[in-house]
């Protein structure tokens, strides 16, 4: 395979919503680059890019998938991204990497939802961004107004490329940078090249000098030029286009047919001689604060910004070469853990298809087998290079549910499942909550759920069963109590016996010491599940032996951990032992240890005890015109509205509210907004639960018993 240079390669993704054809548009651009005979479908299940079983089973695509073309001596990497934003982490990963984003809109519609969520990603990077307004042919395309919600989204600095129309039946493309117009046959294929019509150049000559404008404000020598000349030439605008992009000035919009090959051979030739290679980008800073040079000539440097594991192959791991050259069999060093990894192989990626090369230079893209001890967002680079890249930050997970092998001998085998699937989607998140001792998965959404759920059955042989997670509730009280406990056995020898007189009040930070107790000790136990528990040592006379109050302690924290109302853990209380009895034979650790544990309990349901929730600060982000029924929702979620601002035509709500009554929120608030509202979450802490809520709960266990 031919090895180019950093300025003849360019690396695009291929990002829009659902349906709006980037996977038919890569396949064109195969074809029309002479690298397939002929074009597969989606329809038809033969598409270079969706070659996973699932993506033919669900008809879309679910994973992104590198290609590459080459076009007139250039490389062009391609990643085909998903449209649906529950698989949002692998269109964040190739924007990352990507050099320039082509943005593909289904003309019929412009910019949809879909296509709201991952700008607010390519704005994150400031990535230089052309948009694509597809199925020219197609008999609903409004062109006009999915051109206007482009400059809805972003501004006056979209500018037509571009614009269709029909001549005596045939479909045509205007082009206002090369002032000709493409008349395509009913097969798409290679264009005439025309004159364009007399009823179109007052037009096309309004957008050329408005190209033109645009062009030249982007770099000082082309505005002197164009105050010079009154226009520039077509190369002049090329590089004030190109210039416009790095500066995120400037949005080209193009028009074509992907499904009829009309318009993809004059977007590749675009992307060959004005969009931005990776030696057009600003140099990186590292997480160390050293600058990434993206010449051949420095330190290898590559970023790992996905990984697959396949069934029959092993992990495969793709990366960017940041900087430098990387061959087969270089040894670098992973950043992140400081092993060694051996490159055997490297391939460029055609979808399932590997096409091995012997190096890869700075500004490519490729992929290597069977790494040992390297993930997605690591680095590798020398040793003592000292150059990390700064890893991608993934969103916050949406849902959470408990996961179950269906047969238990199958636990192990879905522990070692679920952490493949983490490990080549970093928006999963797996966690064992002790408290509640359960597996718990939390991803982007329901239909992410369904996806990772296929993969355990069909890729790794595991049947596994979704349920609700347990609420991590607390228990606590409300008032103060007493109570005294004697524990008494005799079998024959010698017996056990203890007596414990203890008080118990509701403890928080910066109360005074308790009243009319002789105060010896004092000891203050921060719980591992939050809270605290503070024990006094109150006796008099040594009623009890110092030596039994460890054993008294520890029998109280044994009820703690599993409190008398639902089971859960209780926080925030202070003992005060103050009296008790002991036998000078009888007594032991274990008798105090029991007697203090019931003294506890029996104090702890008398001091008007209240069983609490955990809260999370939740801000809902909300198109203006739906804030009401998102606010009734919330309402019926007991969610409390701490404070309401406005952010580009949003409002952005922010609350309060139990974790309990967030269950389903996400698929709900998807369903209510048509995805445009968007949510984050933060633990913020523990509220008492409503009266009847409690009693439900703790009627629930009472039935369990």
């Amino acid at each position: 395979m031919k090895i180019y240079d950093d300025k003849h390669i360019k690396n695009v993704v291929f990002v829009g919503a659902h349906n709006s054809g980037k996977t038919t548009l890569a396949e064109t651009m195969l074809f029309e680059a002479g690298l397939l005979n002929r074009r597969g479908t989606v329809e038809g299940k033969n598409t270079v890019a969706d070659y996973h079983e699932i993506e033919h089973e669900k008809g879309n695509s679910v994973f992104a998938t590198p290609l590459h073309t080459e076009w007139r001596n250039y490389k062009i990497n391609i990643i085909d991204t998903p449209g649906l934003d529950d698989y949002i982490g692998e269109i964040i990963s190739s924007i990352r990497v990507a050099d320039t984003i082509v943005t593909v809109l289904n003309g019929q519609y412009g910019v949809e939802v879909g296509t709201e969520i991952i700008w607010n990603y390519i704005n994150k990077y400031h990535k230089p961004t052309v948009f694509v307004i597809n199925q020219i042919d197609h008999p609903g395309l409004n062109f006009e107004n999915s051109f206007k919600s482009i400059t809805s989204l972003v501004g006056n600095n979209a500018v037509k490329i571009q614009y269709p129309l029909i001549v005596d039946g045939a479909q045509c493309i205007i082009d206002v940078l090369k002032m000709k117009m493409y008349k395509f046959s009913s097969e798409g294929g290679k264009p005439q090249k025309l004159s364009i019509p007399d009823d179109q150049k007052e037009t096309a000559n309004a957008l050329h000098n408005e190209l033109v404008e645009k062009a030249a404000e982007n770099d000082e020598e082309l505005m002197e030029l164009f105050f010079e000349k009154g226009t520039l030439s077509e190369d002049e605008m090329r590089k004030g286009i190109k210039a416009g992009m790095l500066n995120y000035d400037l949005f080209p919009v193009f028009c074509m047919s992907a499904l009829n090959d009309m318009g993809s051979g004059r977007l590749m030739g675009f992307i060959d001689n004005v969009a931005p290679s990776a030696s057009d980008l600003k140099s990186e800073q590292s997480v160390e604060g050293i600058e990434i040079i993206p010449e051949k000539d420095k330190t290898p440097v590559l970023f790992v910004f996905k990984t697959v594991h396949q069934p029959n192959l092993g992990q495969i791991t793709f990366f960017k070469v940041k900087s430098g050259e990387v061959k087969v069999n270089d040894k670098l060093v992973n950043q992140r853990n400081g092993e060694m990894e051996v490159l055997n192989q490297l391939f460029i990626m055609d979808g399932k298809e590997r096409n091995p090369v012997q190096k890869l230079t700075v500004g490519d893209i490729g992929a290597t087998l069977k790494l040992k001890h390297t993930e997605t967002n690591d680095t590798l680079s020398y040793p003592d290079s000292q150059l990390t890249v700064k890893p991608i930050q993934y969103p916050q997970t949406r849902i959470r549910r408990a996961v179950f092998a269906e047969n238990t001998k199958d636990e192990e085998k879905l522990s070692d499942a679920l952490k493949k699937i983490r490990s080549q989607d970093p928006t999963v998140e797996i966690t064992f909550s002790n408290e509640s001792r359960q597996m718990i998965l939390a991803c982007q959404g329901e239909l992410h759920l369904n996806t990772i759920d296929w993969l355990l059955k069909n890729i790794y042989g595991v049947d596994a069963r979704f349920e609700k997670p347990k609420i991590s509730f607390r228990e606590t009280i409300q008032r103060a109590a007493a109570s005294n406990y004697r524990h008494k056995k005799q079998s024959g020898g010698s017996g056990q016996f203890a007596e414990v007189h203890l008080k118990i009040e509701p403890w928080k930070e910066g109360m005074p010491e308790p009243e009319g107790f002789n105060i010896r000790g004092k000891e203050e136990v921060d719980l591992p599940w939050g809270g605290k528990l503070v024990f006094y040592n109150c006796i008099v006379g040594g009623v009890i032996d110092q030596r039994y109050l460890p054993s008294i302690m520890k029998g109280i924290l044994e009820v703690m951990e599993e409190g008398p109302l639902t089971g859960s853990y209780i926080r925030d209380v202070r003992v005060m032992v103050y009296d008790g009895k002991m036998h000078s034979v009888d007594s032991n650790d274990i008798s105090f240890k029991i007697a203090g544990a019931h003294a506890f309990k029996e104090a702890f349901l008398n001091a008007n005890p209240k069983l609490l929730e955990p809260t999370l600060d939740l801000t809902v982000k909300v198109p203006e015109d739906m804030v009401g029924n998102v606010m009734t929702e919330l309402q019926t979620r007991r969610a409390i509205i701490q404070g309401i601002e406005s952010s580009d035509h949003h409002q952005i709500l922010k609350c309060i509210a139990p974790e309990a009554a967030l269950y389903g929120f996400s698929t709900d608030l998807r369903s209510q907004t048509k995805g445009r509202a968007t949510f984050k979450t933060q633990f913020n802490g523990y509220q008492a639960v409503p009266p009847n809520i409690q009693n439900e709960l703790v009627n629930k266990k009472e039935l369990v018993k």
